[in-house]
């Protein structure tokens, strides 16, 4: 009877810590917690904007419980090749960060994280599709990269709202944006002879304005050098007439003494140093040597 007894109060217990651990439930800050009665959501414990997380109570064996990650999750999509605007088909490789901002919409819509990853899947591909299909390809590898992803996670979380799935869209990258392959070497070809045309062509340009340049400069040069002449012809006639009337007021006030000062000048242009001379001794070349005075 007492062996029965200490069975039974065994089997009580055992059953009891089934029960309770049947009706305690603990949810960490990092997560949120849907409450699901007879499969039917009917309650959410710590929920964005909420603080509820630790250890809650539920009806045991009736009631269970849906944690989902109240973190940034990251969805990474496979490489695909899309089409832009000029036909060129590029390789993308993009991924998304979102966060289940309602746990309960994202159970109804998508159930889990491997349904949401099929929506947003389409969901990226449709935009991505979408965007790149109004620019060049050129714009998409070279630059615009920043203002490209904008667009793409607009559109995604256009589409998002649309839905209704219950998250939030954090950010859209893309990784890569890359010709495939087999006709990258032939793309990069044309598009560095249209590089190499135009630089050919600034060169160009560059080239004839240097030389109009240099045409005005050395017509400036050449009228500068005409007039310059000019102003030095006009100041030498200038100076040799003041030269010439200094001479004549000098001849005229004295003309023994002016003939003697030519004479004198004449000898230093005529006689230089080992320098011959041949002419008569009564030349009138030499009439001041044979003087012994100035004036007879």
């Amino acid at each position: 009877m007492g062996r029965l007894i200490s069975t039974l109060i065994i089997v009580i217990g055992i059953a009891g810590a089934i029960v309770l651990s049947q009706s305690l439930f603990v949810v960490n800050e990092r997560q949120s917690a849907l409450i699901l009665q007879f499969g039917d959501p009917v309650g959410v414990v710590n929920e964005l904007g909420a603080d509820n997380a630790g250890l809650h109570f539920k009806t045991p064996f009736i009631t269970q419980v849906t944690y989902f990650d109240r973190r940034n999750i990251e969805f990474d999509m496979l490489p695909e090749e899309i089409q832009a605007a000029d036909q060129q088909r590029l390789v993308v490789d993009a991924f998304l960060r979102y966060r289940i901002s309602n746990p309960l919409r994202f159970y109804q819509t998508v159930r889990d994280e491997q349904g949401v990853r099929g929506r947003l899947r389409s969901i990226m591909n449709d935009s991505l599709r979408g965007v790149i299909a109004s620019i060049p390809s050129e714009d998409v590898i070279s630059g615009q990269r920043s203002e490209l992803m904008d667009r793409v996670q607009q559109a995604v979380e256009a589409q998002v709202r649309t839905q209704d799935l219950g998250i939030d869209v954090i950010d859209v990258r893309i990784l890569r944006a890359d010709l495939p392959s087999t006709i990258a070497d032939r793309v990069f070809q044309r598009m560095r002879s249209e590089r190499e045309q135009q630089a050919a062509a600034i060169r160009a340009q560059g080239e004839q304005a240097a030389q109009e340049i240099r045409a005005e400069a050395d017509r400036d040069a050449r009228i500068i050098e005409a007039e310059a002449r000019a102003d030095a012809q006009r100041l030498r006639g200038d100076g040799d007439a003041q030269r010439n009337a200094i001479y004549a007021q000098a001849y005229n006030r004295d003309a023994e003494f002016f003939a003697f000062y030519r004479s004198m000048l004449a000898y230093e242009e005529a006689v230089r140093s080992g320098t011959p001379i041949i002419i008569p001794p009564d030349s009138e070349f030499f009439e001041y040597f044979r003087r012994e005075r100035g004036n007879n």
